[in-house]
C-alpha cells in the first residue's frame, strides 16, 4: 500500500493560504499546513479532518528564519510526509522609503518571499521529478510586473518569483509537473494591515481571496501557466505595456507614497 501524498501550503493560517487549504481539503487533498500560528493551524487541521475526512498535519514554522526550509523538509522526511503539490504562498511586504525601512524588516521579507520559496521548491522537487507527477503553485503578484516605489523590495521579490516560476515551468514540462504562477492584484486579506501598507487605492480594485484561489486551481487542472485573476487586473497590466516604464513607476509612486 503506497504512502498518502500531501499538498503543502505555506502561509496557511489566513488569507489566500487559508483559502488554498480550504479549497484543497474540499477536493480531498491531504494537507500539510505551514505558518507561524500554532493555534490557527491546529484548528484548521481539526476542521478539515472532521468535515472532509482528509489527513491534515499542522507544522508551525517561521519560514523567514534562516535555514527554516531545510528544517521543515527534515521534519517532513522524519514523519514520512510525501508532498506532491507545493503551494508557496507565504510572504509579506513593507511600505516606505527604502533607506528608511530597517534592514531587519527587509531581510526577512527577502528570505520569506524569495529564499524560502526557492529552497522549499528545490528540496521537494526531486521526488516529483522521479515520479513524473506533481504540481507547484507559486504566489507572486501583479506588483512583480513593474517597479513599485515605496515598496521597491517587495515588488522586486515578486518579479523574481514570476521569472523563476515561468522558467521552472518549462524545465519541468517534460516531467509532467505542473507549475502555476499566480499573480493576484489587491486581495481582501490581512496583507495590507500586516505589511503596514494602509489601504492604497489600487487600479484593479480588491478581489476576494476565494476568486484568486479558484483561478489558480483552474489553471492547475488545465496544465499550469501564469494567472492574473480578474479582468481589471489584466486590463491594468495590458495598459502598462503601452506607456514607458518610468511613467508606470511614477503612477505607482503616487499610489504607494501614502
Amino acid at each position: 500500500m503506497s504512502e498518502p501524498a500531501y499538498a503543502l501550503v505555506t502561509g496557511a493560517s489566513s488569507g489566500i493560504g487559508e483559502c488554498f487549504a480550504r479549497a484543497l481539503a474540499a477536493r480531498g487533498h491531504n494537507l500539510v499546513l505551514v505558518a507561524r500560528s500554532t493555534d490557527k493551524l491546529e484548528a484548521l487541521a481539526d476542521e478539515f479532518r472532521t468535515q472532509h475526512s482528509v489527513l491534515a498535519v499542522p507544522l508551525p514554522v517561521d519560514l523567514s528564519a534562516p535555514d527554516a526550509a531545510a528544517q521543515l523538509n527534515q521534519v517532513l522526511q522524519e514523519r514520512g510526509l510525501g508532498v506532491d503539490l507545493l503551494v508557496n504562498n507565504a510572504g509579506f511586504g513593507a511600505r516606505g522609503r527604502f533607506w528608511e525601512l530597517p534592514l531587519d524588516r527587509q531581510a526577512p521579507m527577502l528570505r520569506l518571499n524569495v529564499q524560502a520559496l526557492v529552497e522549499l521548491t528545490h528540496l521537494l522537487l526531486p521526488p516529483m521529478v522521479a515520479q513524473h507527477r506533481g504540481g507547484i503553485i507559486n504566489v507572486s503578484s501583479t506588483a512583480g510586473f513593474q517597479a513599485v516605489p515605496y515598496t521597491s523590495v517587495y515588488a522586486a521579490s515578486k518579479a523574481f518569483v514570476t521569472a523563476f516560476s515561468e522558467g521552472l515551468a518549462e524545465e519541468l514540462r517534460p516531467y509532467g509537473i505542473v507549475v502555476v504562477t499566480l499573480c493576484p492584484g489587491g486581495t481582501r486579506t490581512n496583507f495590507f494591515v500586516a505589511s503596514q501598507y494602509g489601504r492604497p487605492k489600487l487600479p484593479g480594485g480588491m478581489q476576494d481571496p476565494q476568486e484568486v484561489v479558484a483561478a489558480a486551481l483552474r489553471a492547475l487542472d488545465r496544465g499550469g501557466g501564469t494567472v492574473v485573476p480578474g479582468l481589471l487586473n489584466k486590463a491594468s497590466l495590458l495598459s502598462q505595456r503601452l506607456v514607458p516604464r518610468r511613467v508606470v513607476a511614477r503612477i505607482a509612486a503616487r499610489i504607494f507614497r501614502g
